[in-house]
């Protein structure tokens, strides 16, 4: 397949986060041959119950080619027009996918050894995949992680920080109100506060934010709700340990504030000849730890239509991406670095 042929492909098996077996199997039987043929290995590292990160190697691998298989719902297949394909994970991350695996091809018929490729999952929720990666390191010097950031080399990206927020109540009628306790009502005072913790600035990274994602709970409308809970993340630019405090102050008395994820934010290296830009998203590179080499974040695609209904990718960066991951590869191996 050419790495159109192979991003629709791609597209075209749902892998909403928690359900990235199909993919999986898939990109193992499609990098199977290709490892055989020049000598190489491939690997299903465990992540979760029937959730593997997929691992082709040549040689004793310097530099590691990864991104995620998973994808934000709702899941829609691909359609593909003069200038981009569309579908879910067109450039978040499925493009990516065709595109390290066409530059791993190209790379190997040219000659080149000692790289890998590195698939994982859980990426849009937990990081799942990229933890048990950092538990079985295999000696990489080199990690190129990617995301779209418009094929520019990103120089720092934000951290996240996440809690879910849980509101108790009692139930009552709701034309007696006075006879139960509004966990809804305790759950939107508490958000309301959360609203108003001062986040901090970064003068690469800029200014940290909130977003509340989701909120449900309750029963019916004239029913005093007796649950309520909501999901908040920050992208955080600086230590989180004043948010973490905030948070909590801001629900005591009212709700319970769960903490699920941290993600610390990330400053990262340019690469020579290159492009640069700064992205505000999270990735998987802090939650790797260093353990596979010295991150890089590139790869085509806009975050702005990652998903979202408009998901898409230009072909034009597709190809060029191709061209680059191929040519970081061979610079790392043959120089050991990645600037002059």
């Amino acid at each position: 397949m050419n790495v159109f042929e192979l991003t629709r492909t791609l597209i075209d098996i749902e892998s909403v986060t928690g359900g990235e077996k199909q993919v999986g199997d898939f990109l193992f039987s499609h990098l199977t041959p290709l490892a055989r043929r020049y000598s190489g290995k491939i690997e299903r590292i465990p992540a979760a119950p029937e959730r593997d990160n997929i691992f082709a190697f040549w040689s004793d691998p310097q530099v590691t080619l990864s991104t995620h298989m998973d994808t934000v719902p709702p899941f829609f297949t691909s359609s593909e027009d003069s200038t981009c394909i569309h579908g879910r994970g067109a450039c978040d991350a499925k493009g990516i996918i065709a595109a390290m695996i066409t530059a791993a091809e190209n790379l190997l018929a040219s000659g080149a050894r000692n790289f890998a490729l590195l698939f994982v999952v859980g990426e849009e929720r937990n990081s799942a995949g990229a933890k048990a990666a950092a538990t079985t390191p295999r000696g990489s010097k080199f990690l190129i992680n990617g995301e779209p950031t418009e094929n520019a080399i990103a120089l720092g990206c934000k951290g996240a920080l996440r809690f879910e927020i849980g509101a108790h109540g009692k139930l009552a009628h709701s034309a007696y109100p006075e006879l139960g306790h509004s966990a809804i009502h305790a759950l939107l005072d508490a958000l309301d506060d959360i609203r108003k913790i001062p986040l901090s600035q970064d003068t690469l990274l800029g200014a940290g934010t909130l977003n509340i994602g989701t909120i449900s709970g309750g029963r019916a409308p004239n029913v005093i709700a007796d649950e309520a809970r909501a999901e908040i993340m920050f992208r955080t630019v600086a230590d989180p340990g004043a948010i973490r405090k905030a948070v909590h102050a801001a629900v005591q008395g009212r709700a319970e504030a769960r903490e699920v994820l941290h993600t610390p934010a990330t400053h990262l290296s340019s690469f020579d000849g290159l492009p640069t830009t700064v992205v505000a998203f999270t990735t998987d590179i802090p939650t790797f730890a260093g353990v596979w080499g010295t991150p890089f974040l590139i790869g085509p695609g806009s975050i702005h239509v990652a998903h979202t209904a408009e998901e898409r990718i230009e072909k034009t960066q597709l190809t060029q991406a191709v061209e680059i991951y191929a040519r970081m590869v061979r610079q790392l191996l043959t120089a050991g670095r990645a600037n002059p």
